[in-house]
């Protein structure tokens, strides 16, 4: 046996933690881990712009694209001595993990950066780091290199006014792309200036050569506007609710504005001292829990009551587009990421907000309110005949009626979910191979015939009246809708397995839509996979070597010694693929690859989805123009 002792255990001091965990502190090392490092600083400066102390703020992509430089007109950075480390503060804040300003509340009375963690994580993970700071008239300097001061503070050259300029560049040894995306940045300080309403962010995107000033005097109102514009969703009502409360006592301000229109999703957007909750929170449910009181007590004063129908809390909220917005001295943010509140008193502040004044503006606004209420009836309408239709298409559980299964599901021999796996394939051919070649013990196949029902352009009806679809539902076991329940899926994983071209590419994006829109809690669970199998076989000598497109072939080519000979077979599809070559390809869970299907961008992923599966053609006109000049060997 091995020894363990006090040897054995590894101490990691400054930054070190940073650069040996960095998922713990920015999510991971993907890209979405890289631009929180943007996020970082550019958060540090909107706390000075929302105590007051700055009114411009500057980001910059460098013409690299793998550099950044964030710069504010606040008070600048402290450079002076600090009392207990002899550092300048400068250089604490910057290398020492938990030191900032914003733990006594003193200087800032809220603010997005709590843990004091922020720009000293951004450091350690930046191959290269230069802090500027306009102070008592002068203009100092420090550099920095993984965390580590490889200047020190100096002085060079005199200053008017104040403020600091954080320039960095990621270190590649932790990210392995680190390509910004001008598109990602533009948006989040689009976003950003509506939540600060007056306050100017430049964007600078020296990549293309751009330059933005984005600034709304009006904040979440405008927000709120430009969300319904850019979901093309009819409104049920003109004026948007909307208020402004701040509270004295503590010094928190919540603003809340809520439009219902047509559309048959909640699409609610929340932040917490200027920074995205895209996890939700207290703040989240106090409004919901405000928002029904205020609702059901207009309709019990007004008797509106429908005959015949329970209206449940989804309705209330069907086709409603809010903007929820708070500022607290203490936010208790779920790690540094910082996705979700768990203050527990926020949850009771913003229902003591919302509820009184809603109730008010509903009061006042009979017409508008009459005009919601009917929403409210039709979707309680709507969802009663959605749940006595998809109960014609819901199934048993797993150990209960497998006679209602569909028959052409090849169901796998284990009765326990976990590691279970159901491949959704291409025609009966892709079924017959996928049967033979497939482990029968923990994978299931179900073959579809043809093209999918393009959901977005379909109504209820037809997507329950279509056999492809139905069978689907019947064999995931989970239901739709208002009557989907997670503990009732089969299967632990749902693979979309169609072939590698571009017709197989097309039944993949449909299949994926009517997952989307109907069946979102699976992707939110990270239970629907994408299966990439090959479309060509290179022979070269004993060697097989297999490549999921035309760029990965090309990849292998180059990869060959100049005078190796060599054979090119391309697949036409799934179903001529010979059962073990299927299986050591695709469906072995030691040679596969597989695609999770996540989404983080909600806004952007539904326009993408309306643009391109809606019935309007000119948005996939105008989409398919603005990326002409990137198509590469379109396959048609």
């Amino acid at each position: 046996m091995s020894s363990y002792n006090a040897k054995d255990i590894t101490v990691l001091e400054g930054l070190e933690p940073v650069r040996k965990r960095p998922g713990m502190y920015i999510g991971g090392v993907s890209s979405t881990g890289l631009h929180h490092l943007i996020w970082e600083i550019l958060d540090n400066s909107i706390d000075e712009a929302m105590n007051g102390h700055a009114s411009a703020i500057n980001v910059t992509l460098h013409n690299d694209g793998s550099s950044v430089t964030i710069s504010d007109d606040g008070r600048g950075i402290p450079v002076d001595k600090h009392p207990k480390t002899k550092q300048s503060a400068l250089e604490v804040i910057l290398t020492t993990l938990h030191a900032g300003g914003k733990f006594e509340g003193q200087n800032y009375k809220t603010s997005g950066g709590l843990h004091g963690v922020g720009a000293s994580v951004v450091n350690a993970l930046s191959k290269e780091l230069i802090a500027t700071v306009k102070r008592d008239g002068k203009i100092h300097e420090m550099r920095f290199s993984v965390g580590k001061a490889t200047q020190q503070i100096k002085k060079i050259g005199d200053a008017r006014g104040t403020g600091t300029t954080i320039f960095f560049r990621p270190d590649g040894k932790i990210f392995p792309k680190t390509i910004f995306n001008p598109k990602t940045i533009r948006d989040r300080i689009e976003v950003t200036s509506f939540i600060h309403k007056g306050l100017k962010i430049i964007f600078n995107d020296d990549v293309n050569n751009t330059k933005e000033t984005f600034q709304h005097e009006e904040g979440i109102v405008d927000f709120l506007e430009a969300i319904t514009a850019e979901r093309k969703a009819i409104t049920v009502h003109e004026s948007p609710f909307s208020i402004y409360k701040e509270i004295p006592s503590d010094g928190s301000r919540v603003e809340i504005s809520l439009q219902w229109t047509q559309s048959t999703d909640e699409y609610l957007r929340s932040f917490v001292n200027g920074i995205p909750t895209h996890a939700g929170g207290t703040h989240e449910n106090g409004l919901r829990a405000g928002l029904g009181k205020a609702i059901r007590n207009y309709i019990t004063t007004h008797k509106l009551t429908p005959k015949g129908v329970t209206i449940s809390t989804d309705d209330l909220r069907e086709g409603m587009i809010g903007i929820l917005s708070i500022f607290i001295a203490e936010p208790q943010f779920q790690g540094q990421t910082k996705d979700k509140l768990n203050n527990i008193e926020t949850s009771a502040l913003v229902d003591n907000v919302i509820r009184p004044a809603l109730e008010h503006w509903l009061n006042s606004n009979t017409t508008t309110s009459n005009a919601i209420v009917a929403r409210i009836i039709m979707s309680a309408r709507a969802r009663e005949a959605s749940r006595a239709a998809s109960a014609q298409v819901k199934r048993k559980s797993a150990t209960k009626g497998r006679l209602t299964l569909p028959g052409k599901l090849s169901d796998c021999t284990s009765s326990i979910t976990d590691n279970t796996e159901l491949f959704i394939v291409e025609g009966d051919s892709a079924g017959g191979s996928a049967k033979q070649g497939r482990d029968r013990s923990h994978q299931a196949i179900l073959p579809l015939r043809g093209k999918v029902l393009n959901v977005e352009q379909a109504t209820l009806k037809k997507v329950l009246e279509n056999k492809e679809l139905t069978d689907l539902v019947q064999a995931l076991g989970c239901g739709m809708g208002a009557d989907f329940d997670i503990s009732g899926l089969r299967y632990h994983r749902v693979i979309l397995l169609a072939d590698a071209d571009a017709d197989g590419h097309h039944i993949t994006t449909l299949l994926l839509t009517f997952f989307y829109r109907y069946l979102p809690q699976l992707i939110k669970e990270k239970r629907v996979y994408v299966g990439l199998p090959p479309l060509y076989r290179i022979n070269v000598g004993k060697e097989t070597h297999w490549a999921s497109d035309d760029a990965d072939k090309s990849r292998i080519l180059k990869s060959l010694k100049s005078n190796a000979k060599y054979d090119i077979t391309r697949f036409k599809g799934l179903g001529e693929m010979m059962p073990k070559v299927l299986w050591s390809t695709t469906l072995n869970p030691k040679t596969r690859r597989l695609i999770r299907v996540e989404t983080h961008d909600a806004l952007g992923t539904d326009k993408v989805v309306n643009q391109l599966m809606g019935k309007d053609a000119s948005a996939r006109f105008d989409f398919i123009m603005e990326r002409a000049e990137d198509a590469e060997a379109i396959d048609v």
